[in-house]
């Protein structure tokens, strides 16, 4: 996520917002890892939008958290935008949650 942020800030600059965000959709599979870390402005709540939607039911996306997804809502941060970006990572979700300690901390032992 941080990098897709960065790289639609820059996009959005250098008026190739359209090109990144086809470029994304192209993929069979988009994964947005670490949602909730960094703050999203609009340009990326439009963004991220726009490409769910288009993958909405075509593709497969995965968002990986570590902010719990009742608190998705309000990272989004602009209600009704929100509304539309839960309706599509929701509707036809698979959801897993992990328990314990991080494998990475495991790792080191």
């Amino acid at each position: 996520m941080n990098k897709f942020i960065e790289r639609i800030a820059l996009a959005k600059l250098d008026g190739s917002l359209l090109k990144v965000i086809n470029h994304i959709e192209k993929n069979d599979l988009v994964i947005f890892d670490d949602f909730g870390l960094q703050p999203l402005d609009n340009n990326s709540r439009l963004a991220l939008l726009q490409i769910l939607e288009d993958c909405y039911q075509r593709k497969s996306v995965i968002v990986t958290s570590q902010l719990p997804v009742s608190k998705w809502y309000d990272y989004i941060n602009e209600p009704t935008l929100a509304d539309a970006i839960m309706d599509r990572l929701t509707a036809n979700a698979v959801r897993i949650e992990l328990k314990g300690d991080s494998m990475r901390r495991k790792n080191q032992k």
